[in-house]
């Protein structure tokens, strides 16, 4: 498979902060996957991954069923190599990128890139397509070889997909317009995003240092920041709405030739979670929004001295927090120690991040916004991308995105086709990596005021993460369900945007104005359709995690880095399983929740 990255959305780990006293900021050296856009080695792999793949094609298309199973495991390590060497040119072209999107040249090499690899897994399409045709019970008799076993685990998610595949010549149909279709509505979105400009006292600002500005100290500067973001966002909602409107018509007529009954369904197959335990997860979360998110932000209201916060107040920082820059060697050391405490193997895979050049984290124009851990392949390392502009949320997004680069370095491992982790357990480690960084720092804290500041802060993280993610997932049921129907207007996808944000966050929120047009820059919607509730679930799993950890379950450290490096090998049922767990029990949904609630009670415990 091509690797992909685990993004987190720029708005919910939002920071303010001018860029000077953070000392050093790394930026990447992608040299370890090529040496250059124009490099040999590039075009020399490209040429080689063509011959290959045309070669593979000649010598098993229409063979599979007659092979041994030593045969078939062969053909599969053939195909994992090929894989491995595409999943690497396309890691560097979207690397690159994402560093740039705004360059004209740039954009022009991805987009190549996409179209070439694109051209020869074309080349590759029938392997999986004809891997599914195999009756099962001379699938079974095959998988008695130790050669095929070996990928027992890819076999088993490759065929859950059987019943919803397409005759041949119709995958090849998708596969191939893919690059003119939702990939090219994709980069209009991406390319139109970097290129906004939100002019605010003299300057024009980037979409990542305008949401920032949401968290300033200057109720005035959130304000016009609000403002100026909205108005932006309005002036572009024609062009936003179109490519929502195409995107959401594409999926309802794939998911109707492959008979999903429901748009989420095909992200659940995906994730290999059943419909029942997402529907479960969501339906939890929203039966808690009274106790969680309308709690908290009524609090907030009260501490702000306001019946009614406004909307550009929801991220804003309590009266009472300080405004101290962290420099990026103390968000370092703050990380790993958090890290080396837990385990020490953790740590220094952690150390090689820092060391190898493998994070980028300066705030530039045209460079992707938000933050990311991209995989790559697991021949090479993962890379990380950031905006880190000093704020103690900015050290939180590091821990984050380092926990998913260590899971990813400790799940290469299982090669190129079991390596990658379903979106649902993708989180597990970042959110993990979060919460050991929060508690060490809260330990370290005496003073009732910055303890006050810190967890308030946690649980906007932990509401930004479960609510608001569950949030997005009804705004995309609402959307993707009447779309199925008729084109939604910009004015009617911000009524939807203004239904369930109102219903999520409660009444101490006034969500009016140009808060109408905040869906627009929400990349998920397009990149990964109903990608977000892997958030929520994240993040009840480590509570509930963590929870087993601070009983001091016997082994938890040893067991825990044996689901890392597990990977997609196993399922959630099977991970969770040596922690007691199960996510199939609607409690398990409850006990995560619980500890955002736990959180609350301590801070109106403290007035």
């Amino acid at each position: 498979m091509i690797a992909t990255s685990a993004k987190r959305l720029s708005p919910d780990t939002a920071s303010t902060a001018a860029p000077q006293n953070l000392g050093a900021l790394p930026e990447w050296d992608l040299a370890d996957l090529y040496p250059g856009r124009d490099s040999a080695a590039l075009k020399s792999e490209l040429e080689r991954s063509a011959r290959d793949a045309a070669a593979f094609r000649e010598r098993f298309e229409g063979k599979l069923a007659g092979l041994s199973g030593a045969a078939l495991g062969a053909a599969v390590a053939d195909y994992e190599q090929l894989q491995e060497r595409l999943g690497r040119i396309m890691s560097y072209a979207y690397l690159v990128y994402a560093g740039d999107m705004g360059d004209a040249e740039i954009g022009r090499f991805f987009q190549t890139m996409q179209e070439r690899v694109n051209a020869i897994t074309t080349d590759l399409l029938f392997f999986t397509l004809q891997l599914n045709k195999i009756e099962d019970a001379d699938f079974a008799e095959k998988l008695k070889s130790r050669e095929l076993a070996r990928y027992a685990p890819w076999l088993r998610d490759i065929r859950a997909f059987r019943p919803f595949q397409l005759a041949d010549e119709l995958e090849k149909l998708l596969h191939e317009k893919s690059v003119a279709g939702r990939a090219a509505w994709t980069r209009l979105f991406d390319e139109t995003m970097a290129a906004l400009r939100f002019p605010l006292d003299g300057r024009d600002l980037t979409s990542a240092e305008i949401l920032h500005l949401l968290s300033d100290h200057d109720p005035a500067v959130r304000e016009r920041a609000a403002t100026v973001l909205g108005e932006v966002l309005g002036q572009n909602a024609r062009i936003f709405a179109l490519v929502t409107n195409t995107l959401a018509k594409d999926k309802e007529i794939e998911d109707r030739w492959r008979g999903f009954k429901r748009p989420i369904s095909a992200r659940n197959l995906s994730n290999f979670v059943e419909d029942e335990v997402v529907d479960a997860l969501i339906a939890a979360v929203r039966r808690a929004y009274p106790a969680l998110s309308h709690r908290y932000y009524r609090l907030k209201a009260k501490w702000f001295g306001v019946p009614q916060l406004a909307y550009w107040d929801r991220n804003a920082p309590l009266p009472e927090e300080d405004e101290r820059v962290i420099p990026w060697p103390e968000a370092e050391r703050i990380v790993l120690e958090s890290y080396a405490a837990f385990s020490p193997e953790m740590a220094e895979i952690g150390r090689r991040f820092f060391a190898g050049r493998w994070i980028d984290a300066p705030v530039r124009r045209g460079k992707a916004p938000g933050a990311f851990a991209h995989p790559t392949v697991p021949s090479a390392h993962p890379y990380i991308l950031l905006n880190y502009q000093g704020k103690t949320r900015d050290v939180m997004t590091l821990a984050h995105e380092l926990g998913h680069g260590v899971h990813q370095v400790l799940a290469g491992a299982q090669g190129a086709l079991m390596a990658e982790t379903p979106l649902t357990l993708a989180e597990t480690a970042s959110v993990f990596g979060e919460m050991l960084t929060f508690r060490a720092l809260l330990r370290r804290e005496s003073e009732a005021k910055r303890r006050k500041v810190m967890l308030a802060g946690k649980v906007e993280d932990m509401l930004n993460t479960v609510v608001r993610q569950i949030a997005f997932v009804e705004f995309e049921r609402r959307v993707h369900d009447e779309r199925r129907e008729a084109e939604l207007t910009p004015d009617r996808l911000s009524e939807i945007w203004l239904d369930v944000q109102r219903e999520s966050l409660g009444p101490a929120l006034k969500l009016d104005g140009l808060y109408r047009w905040y869906w627009t820059y929400i990349p998920h919607f397009i990149h990964s359709p109903f990608y977000v509730y892997a958030y929520a679930f994240g993040d009840c799993l480590v509570n509930s995690l963590y929870a087993v950890y601070e009983d001091a379950h016997p082994g938890f450290v040893g067991k825990y880095l044996d689901m890392l490096r597990a990977g997609g090998t196993l399922r959630h049922r099977e991970l969770l399983a040596p922690f007691g767990l199960d996510a199939t029990q609607p409690a398990f949904w409850d006990k995560g929740l619980s500890v955002i609630g736990g959180f609350i009670d301590e801070l109106e415990a403290m007035g």
